[in-house]
This record gives structure tokens, sequence and C-alpha cells, in this order.
């Protein structure tokens, strides 16, 4: 009785070397002589190289070999071979190609193209090589987010994505018809996790998010995802605490996982490796804006940070940096008050090295109902719109704090990303909403 060729996927084949097996795949590139062909494959899980010897084969899979056109869909059969002179280490020595499905002219051949011509033809472009290992470090980091949570002992709240209010005011709010109501589309799900924290002790929100900004700069997108932890009983020290372990923990779970990846993107793993080590450095605003000055920077006290600021803090200490008590004025309403100083809050930013900014940003949140409710009204807003808000202050309130890391900003930070519009599948942005 003759042994059934097993079906099985490109990073299986280590477990199948000098077998044949047969596995579904596209074809990225070809190249070859009158005697042999050379085929670039891949199946959603890796890329590897397939050789067609003419002399091994039948004359028609020969032909059907030098006839395939870029992103033909096809089962391929073959002996499984280790490739020393490869990266991947492995190669298929092709007996048999059974078409699955032809493709004819495909748009993005191997020349450079340009980025909106990418971006045009993104539904194509997620198959090649640097969006593939972009969006597979994506995954992990999704994956390790609520493997560290969930490790905590932290519960995922859902946050709603339709809300009546923002919690840092409308300028930047997509606003939506909501049965002759106003809407909004969710900026953050923060309130509702602090909601969610006083139920539950420790929550994490992990959703979608929206920002109208008038933004064209690399580190912005109008939709993105964010995760939002929120813990009772916690000061602002522990959550820092909490924030770097979680970043430590994302870096080192790519560094396991994802060799394969960062090596197609070209990223330095032992600079990766160096942002894993803890404590971050804490330096305070105040002591921001005179290291700031000295290096002369034009700012004053009061102004919140741009990118150049950013990127010259993350890099004068070369690892992730946080910034502590940001001035009051530039910051939301909930934010917990300095015990000493009225001008600043209990706050912090998270920037990232080599010029990827601000990855997070938390606070301990401010307990006080009478104090909340004139920073409310303020700063202009609907307090009654926030009174199930200010309800959380009114029945057993205990001193809690939260961060919010954007996702894609730390995706381009881990894969080195140069626009943060590679660290999402179909990026948003002011100018681009196709595909």
């Amino acid at each position: 009785m003759l042994q059934e060729i097993p079906t099985i996927q490109i990073t299986d084949v280590k477990h199948y070397v000098n077998q044949t097996v047969r596995i579904g795949v596209w074809l990225r590139q070809k190249r070859g002589s009158g005697k042999i062909a050379f085929l670039q494959l891949r199946d959603g899980t890796a890329f590897f190289q397939g050789v067609v010897v003419k002399s091994d084969v039948s004359e028609e899979t020969f032909e059907i070999a030098k006839s395939l056109k870029q992103e033909t869909s096809m089962y391929v059969t073959g002996e499984i071979h280790e490739d020393t002179r490869s990266d991947f280490g492995y190669e298929m020595a092709i007996s048999g190609i059974e078409i699955v499905g032809e493709s004819h002219d495909y748009p993005i051949t191997p020349k450079e193209h340009g980025v909106d011509f990418l971006m045009d033809h993104r539904h194509l472009y997620l198959r090649h090589l640097k969006p593939f290992a972009t969006l597979k470090i994506r995954n992990e980091l999704i994956r390790a987010t609520y493997e560290f949570f969930n490790k905590e002992g932290f519960t995922k709240l859902d946050s709603p994505i339709l809300t009546g209010s923002a919690p840092e005011g409308t300028t930047e709010l997509f606003e939506t018809d909501y049965f002759g109501e106003s809407a909004y589309l969710s900026q953050t799900g923060q309130l509702y996790a602090e909601a969610g924290a006083m139920a539950f002790g420790k929550v994490f929100t992990f959703g979608p998010t929206f920002r109208a900004e008038k933004s064209k700069t690399r580190r912005h997108l109008t939709e993105f995802w964010m995760i939002e932890p929120e813990m009772a009983f916690t000061t602002q020290e522990e959550s820092l605490e909490v924030q770097e372990r979680y970043i430590s923990y994302l870096i080192e779970s790519v560094l396991k996982n994802n060799e394969q990846e960062l090596d197609i993107l070209g990223r330095d793993k032992e600079v990766l490796r160096s942002y894993t080590q803890l404590p971050y450095p804490r330096l305070s605003y105040d002591d921001a804006i005179q290291l700031l000055q000295d290096n002369g920077f034009d700012v004053e006290w009061g102004v919140d940070f741009g990118s150049p600021e950013e990127t010259f803090l993350a890099e004068h200490f070369s690892k992730p940096v946080f910034i502590v008590n940001f001035p009051k004025e530039i910051k939301a309403f909930y934010m917990k008050r300095h015990p000493t100083r009225d001008d600043v809050v209990i706050s912090a930013d998270l920037l990232a090295p080599e010029g990827y900014g601000e990855i997070i940003g938390g606070s301990e949140r401010d307990t006080d109902y009478e104090y909340l409710k004139t920073r409310i009204e303020e700063q202009g807003l609907d307090l009654a719109e926030y009174q199930w808000y200010l309800d959380l202050r009114q029945y057993g309130t205990v001193p809690h704090s939260g961060f919010g890391l954007g996702l894609e900003r730390m995706i381009t930070f881990v894969t080195g990303e140069e626009h943060i519009r590679e660290a999402i599948p179909f990026p948003r942005m002011i100018s681009r909403i196709r595909p």
C-alpha cells in the first residue's frame, strides 16, 4: 500500500527532510536557465525556494514551471532538502506542480514602486516580504499583550466604539448622527476602563480608536489600536513599573518568536535586546526642559514636546525614558494633581529611542469629585455627559492609575519601520481611506 503524501506548511518542512511532501503555495518570483527553474515560493507562513530540474521531471511539469506567472497559486510536490546557502535553511526538489489559480499581469513587479502605488495596491502588497514580516510581528505583539496581562491578573474589558462624550474634547473626533443626537467614534477606552477597574481591580481595553487630527507626520494615523490598562489601588510609580515590564515583555517575545521576520526587515536584534534592560530612566518635565534648553532647543516651560524634542530626549539615554509630571494645562482633566505643586499633574510619557517618540501616555487619576467637576467645566465639556464618570468618585473611590499604548507606534519601534502606515494592514490617514 502506497503511503499518502502529507500536505504541510512551509514552516513545517524542517520535520520532513528527505521526505516527499505537498504544499499549497504562491509564486513570488522565478529565475533559471534552460535546464533548471528556481521558484521563490510563499504560503502565508514563510518563504522558501523550490527547484525544478528538467532531467528529473516530466516534460509537461518543466513546461508548467517555465510558464508560471508571478502570484500564480498551486500545489507543489517534492522532496525537502537542507539548504545551508539560504537563510531559511531548506528547499524543495519539485517533482510535480498542480495549478490552482492563474495570475496574469500582476501589478507589483520586482522593480521599485512608489509609496502611493504600493498603498493603492495594499490589498496585494500584503503578500510581499516587508509587510509580511511587519504584520507577523504585529500579530506577535497582540498575542504577547494578552499573555502579559493574563499573567498579571488583568481582566479584558471591551469599551464602546460609539460614545456620547469625549474624554479630551471633541475637536479631534469623528462625529456621527446617532438617531438624532451626536455621537463620536471613540478616542480612548480609558474612562470606561476606570469604571471596569472599580469592578474588577485590574482591567485592560484593546480596540480601535479614532483621531480626526489633520496630521501628515510619520507617527499619525486617523484609525489605530490602543491597549489601555487601568489599575485600582495603584500609584503612578507602581503603574510605571507595570509599563516597563510590559514593554520589555513585548520585545522579548518578538526576539524569541520572530527572528526570521526581524532579519527580513534588517532590524538590529542586539539593539532591541538592550531595550529589555530595566528599569527605564525617569526624567521630570522640568529637567527635560532644562536639558533641551542646554542643548540649543528653543522651548519654554509649559509647551508640549514635538518630534525633535522627543527624539533628542530618548536618544540622550539610548533607551526608553519616562518623562514625568507634565504641566496641568497641557494634559487631560482627569490627571491627578501633584501633592506639592498646582501647576503639574502626576503623569508620564514613555519615549522610545531612534526617533519613534511617545509610545505610552499615562497618569494617576484624580479622585476628588469637586475638583474633577471644576476641571470638566473649565475645559468647556458638557457636565451632564460626564456624570456617570463622576459617580465613580462618589461610591468607594480609590487611588488608581493607568496608561495607553499605541499599538502601531510600538510596532514601528520594534520593527524599525520608518512610517506608521506600515504597521497596520490597511492604514487610514487624512489622505487615504481606500482600499
